[in-house]
C-alpha cells in the first residue's frame, strides 16, 4: 500500500546576522552560540509550540571540526536549553549543507516518521580555516581523470568565466549591484524580520585598574556590505587565482561567520496548535557536475528541482542564488535564462557573505521572509558545490 506524502511547513525562520572572518564582529563568538542564538529565536516565535515534540536538529556545517566539532548540532541543542529528548545531527554538503538540512528535515515530516523538526547551519570561518586544520587529501584525487576534484574553487570559477566567456567587466558590474542591492535593503529594513540580534562580550584591560573590562554590544546587520565600493576600485584589483584571470577577493564571496534555523512542522501540528505558516517545503534536488566547473551546479539543480516541484522556472519569483563567485553567478543566470531582477534582489554572498554551511539556511530565511513582505508565491534557494554539485530547494508561500 502507497502512503500519501505529508506536507512539511515553515514556521519559523531566523538568522544571525553574518559576520566578515577572519577580523569581524564575530571572530571572538563560538559558532555554537551562533546557533543557540537563533535556535532560541526561532522557538520564540512559536511561543505556542510544545519543544518536548520536536523530533530531531539536523545542522549543516562545511567543516565540523575545532569549535563546531563533536557533532554541534546536538550541542547547541542542550546549550539552547531545549530538552534533553531533541536529538541533534550534523551534515555536510559543503556549501549546500544548510539547504540539504532543511530537505532532509522536511523529508522526515513528509513521509510521516517525525511531526516537528529543526533544520540550521552554522559555520564560523574566523575559528575553523578553509579547508579545516588538518586536511588530508586522498592522493588519488591527483591522477589525470580525478584531477578536476584537486582544483581549488577559484581556480574553477577561472574554469567557468573562460568556458561561459564571462567578462572581468561583467563580474565586477555585478559586485558592485550585490552591494549596492544589499546597502538598500538594510537601509530599507528588509532583513529585520529574518535576523535574530546577537550580543558580543569583548574583554577589554583597563592599564590603569589592571582589571579587564567586559563590554557589551548588541549586532543586528551583517558586516560585509561596503558602501565605499565602486567599478574604479573593483578594476584595480588583481586576480587571485591565475595572473591572467579575472577573479578577484572583489567579485568572490567573502568568507563569513554566522547561523540560521529554521522550524518545520506537520499539518497535524498546525491545526493542534493553531500555527500559522510562513511557508511549504516544496521540492529539492542535487546533481553532480564536472569538479573543475564547479561554479555550473545550479544550472543542472534548479530544472530538477523545478521538475520534482512540478513547476517552471517563470513561476519562480525569486532566485537566492549563492554568489560563491560572480563568474560562476552570471553563467548560471545566462545559461538558465534566469530573470536577472528575480536573482538576489537584496545583494548576495559577494556583499552579505557566505559562511558555507550556514549559507542554505541563512538564505532560506531570507527568501522566506522576501515572500512573507512582497506576497510572492515561489521562491528559490540555490548554490554551487565543491567536488562538482549544484543543489536547489523550492518554497511556497502560505
Amino acid at each position: 500500500m502507497t502512503q500519501q506524502l505529508q506536507e512539511a511547513y515553515i514556521v519559523a525562520a531566523t538568522r544571525t546576522p553574518i559576520g566578515k572572518a577572519p577580523r569581524g564582529m564575530f571572530r571572538h563568538t563560538r559558532p555554537d552560540d551562533l546557533l543557540v542564538a537563533a535556535l532560541q529565536s526561532a522557538l520564540a516565535q512559536v511561543p505556542g509550540l510544545d519543544p518536548k515534540l520536536i523530533e530531531d536538529a539536523i545542522v549543516g556545517c562545511s567543516f565540523p571540526e575545532g569549535a563546531q566539532g563533536l557533532n554541534v548540532a546536538r550541542n547547541a541543542v542542550l546549550l539552547a536549553g531545549l530538552p534533553s529528548t531533541v536529538g541533534g545531527v550534523t551534515v555536510n554538503r559543503y556549501c549546500a549543507s544548510g539547504i540539504t538540512a532543511v530537505a532532509m528535515a522536511a523529508d522526515r515530516i513528509r513521509v510521516g516518521q517525525a511531526d516537528v523538526m529543526i533544520a540550521a547551519g552554522a559555520e564560523s570561518m574566523s575559528m575553523v580555516p578553509m579547508m579545516g586544520f588538518h586536511p588530508s587529501i586522498n592522493m588519488n584525487v591527483f591522477k589525470d581523470e580525478n584531477i578536476g576534484m584537486a582544483y581549488g574553487m577559484g581556480l574553477t570559477a577561472e574554469n567557468v568565466a573562460r568556458q561561459w566567456k564571462v567578462s572581468r567587466e561583467a563580474q565586477d558590474q555585478f559586485a558592485l549591484d550585490s552591494h549596492l542591492k544589499a546597502l538598500a535593503a538594510q537601509q530599507a529594513g528588509d532583513f529585520d524580520a529574518e535576523m535574530t540580534a546577537v550580543e558580543i562580550v569583548s574583554r577589554m584591560p583597563n592599564l590603569s585598574s589592571g582589571e579587564i573590562e567586559l563590554m557589551n554590544r548588541t549586532v543586528r546587520q551583517d558586516e560585509g556590505a561596503r558602501a565605499d565600493t565602486n567599478l574604479a576600485a573593483l578594476a584595480k584589483l588583481r586576480p587571485v587565482f591565475s595572473p591572467k584571470g579575472s577573479v578577484t577577493a572583489g567579485n568572490s564571496s567573502q568568507t563569513s561567520d554566522g547561523a540560521g534555523v529554521l522550524i518545520l512542522v506537520s499539518e497535524k501540528i498546525l491545526k493542534q496548535f493553531n500555527l500559522t505558516p510562513l511557508a511549504r517545503f516544496v521540492s529539492f534536488a542535487v546533481r553532480g557536475v564536472p569538479p573543475e566547473i564547479m561554479g555550473i551546479g545550479p544550472k543542472e539543480a534548479i530544472p530538477a528541482a523545478l521538475k520534482a516541484g512540478g513547476l517552471t522556472q517563470d513561476q519562480i519569483d525569486w532566485f537566492e542564488l549563492n554568489e560563491a563567485f560572480a563568474a560562476q553567478a552570471l553563467a548560471v543566470i545566462q545559461d538558465l535564462g534566469l530573470d536577472p531582477a528575480k536573482v538576489n534582489p537584496m545583494g548576495g554572498a559577494i556583499a552579505l557573505g557566505h559562511p558555507l554551511g550556514a549559507t542554505g539556511a541563512i538564505r532560506s530565511a531570507t527568501v522566506i521572509h522576501a515572500m512573507q513582505r512582497r506576497k510572492l508565491k515561489y521562491g528559490m534557494v540555490t548554490m554551487c558545490v565543491g567536488t562538482g554539485m549544484g543543489a536547489a530547494g523550492i518554497f511556497e508561500r502560505i
